[in-house]
């Protein structure tokens, strides 16, 4: 053993009984945790507006402080991007993360001075979780990549923003620049296609012990390397024994990763995003996440069935039940509060807090980390057919991951309507037409395209009533049930290629 792998033996030991603190007392914690959140920003605009000066108890806050969404919270965020300070949060951000998706246009979370560390301990905690529970530590003495977003940022009013994946770049610590990969130079490559292929240059001779990303894009590394030596990846790295994921679900992929790597490896699931670092898997044997709950970040839980109710009821941690999908509000050291990240989650564990991320509480595509929404695809489809006389009946999308042939791609099922002499004459110009505006409403799509990941969309001709069959089939036809325009898995899909 190294002195180096001792040394992170001994710092894991240490981390894990900090966590088991915390851990142990979740609802105290957590109090705790609302209490400073409350008084740090009692003088805010936001504070003021919601006289933070007058919550005492929680009970205050959630008559205080109605749930919100981005699009609700927005004319803060939006002071906050134009430059002004003590608006969500005290002072100004010293970041923004710049995602897409809501429906006008891009998103500005802010992250600041208090809840940029929490990103970068939380990943750093999952490792030494991992190397507390195993034993496994000589992985430190080898190479770590991060597949991730370019770190050039933009600054807009004096305030840096880009990819959170980009902006956490800038914080990787000391202790790991050395065993880090890719090179800066190589990080910055903004075409995905030319900078994995410098990745696997640049990585194919090393020593790679821990490998890290979405899951779709180590997919690409990893084809890319077997293209290169001839040999699975385990064989090229053979001391690859970890890799760190979130973003998206793994179990799609685990067979081709296994596949591709030519044995099993110990994996670590994370639960990142731009609003914050809420959970990561702390152990191998357990299912679920560990809910971190002295991260500067207060939660509360909406059931799901309850969320769209008028004044649903909002639960704390000391309330929640097992294998119950609730909805995840955050209220946060970046100036988040009551904030519905839009994620549904069941909990696995409650000595310790555990979860699973469960869906979405609106429909949504991220097979491959895109994160479609409903009006992105709403709207592609009716540029596509401006000036046209298409028409369509009804439609939906969900990704295909495994095609019998060529790169993934979204499926498109539409049910035209042949009596408004509504059929494009050629499906593929139509399809192309659709992704072109796909492309310009979401990077992440656009990404994945350009990046060779996806293949553009295709398009599967729905039968006349083929959706009314759909819908009777399931017991929801008629009312008030309608279908959903995107679906993360191929339910919708395969009643359509089991009626092929």
């Amino acid at each position: 053993m190294s002195i180096k792998s001792f040394a992170a033996q001994l710092f894991a030991k240490h981390i894990h009984k900090k966590t088991q603190a915390w851990a142990n007392n979740p609802v105290e914690t957590q109090r705790n945790v609302f209490q400073e959140l409350i008084h740090q920003a009692k003088d805010t605009v936001f504070g003021k507006d919601h006289n933070f000066s007058e919550i005492k108890t929680f009970e205050d806050f959630a008559k205080q402080v109605p749930i919100r969404d981005y699009e609700e919270l927005r004319p803060y965020v939006d002071r906050m991007v134009k430059g002004e300070e003590n608006i969500l949060w005290k002072g100004k951000p010293i970041y923004f993360a710049k995602t897409s998706g809501t429906t006008s246009g891009a998103k500005y979370i802010p992250l600041t001075k208090e809840s940029m560390p929490f990103h970068i301990q939380a990943a750093r905690n999952a490792i030494l979780s991992y190397i507390h529970e195993t034993g496994k530590a000589d992985f430190v003495d080898g190479k770590m990549i991060f597949l991730q977003g370019s770190p050039i940022l933009e600054e807009k009013n004096g305030i840096k923003l880009g990819r959170l994946s980009g902006i956490v770049a800038h914080f990787v610590p000391k202790y790991l620049q050395k065993n880090r990969m890719p090179s800066w130079e190589t990080n910055c490559i903004e075409d995905w296609e030319t900078k994995v292929d410098a990745i696997v240059e640049e990585t194919f001779s090393e020593n790679m012990s821990v490998i890290s990303g979405i899951p779709s894009w180590v997919q690409m590394y990893f084809e890319k390397l077997e293209q290169k030596g001839g040999k699975p990846v385990g064989e090229i790295f053979k001391n690859f024994n970890l890799f760190i994921y979130g973003g998206v679900n793994y179990e799609p992929y685990r067979a081709k990763f296994e596949k591709l790597i030519g044995r099993k490896v110990d994996s670590i699931e994370l639960f990142p995003a731009s609003e914050g670092f809420f959970a990561y898997q702390d152990s191998q044997k357990e299912k679920g996440m560990l809910l971190l709950l002295n991260s500067g970040i207060f939660y509360e839980f909406v059931k799901s069935e309850e969320f769209f109710t008028e004044n649903p009821r909002r639960y704390t941690i000391g309330e929640v039940e097992l294998g119950v999908n609730y909805v995840l509000l955050l209220s946060t050291n970046a100036g988040l509060w009551a904030y519905n990240i839009g994620d549904t989650v069941q909990f696995t564990s409650l000595k310790p807090y555990r979860v699973i991320v469960s869906g979405r509480i609106k429909h949504y595509i991220s097979a491959f980390g895109e994160h479609v929404i409903g009006k992105e695809v709403e709207t592609a489809l009716k540029e596509a057919m401006e000036n046209t006389t298409i028409s369509v009946n009804e439609f939906t999308v969900a990704p295909q991951i495994n095609p019998n042939q060529g790169l993934p791609y979204h499926e498109w099922f539409i049910e035209f309507d042949p009596e408004a002499s509504g059929e494009p004459e050629s499906m593929e110009e139509f399809a192309l037409k659709i992704d072109n505006a796909m492309r310009k409403q979401n990077v992440y799509y656009d990404d994945l395209i350009v990046g060779n990941v996806l293949r553009t969309l295709v398009i599967t001709k729905v039968p006349k009533n083929g959706f009314q069959e759909y819908m009777k089939s399931i017991g929801k036809l008629g009312g008030q049930n309608k279908l959903p325009r995107l679906s993360n898995d191929r339910k919708i899909a395969q009643f359509f290629e089991i009626k092929e």
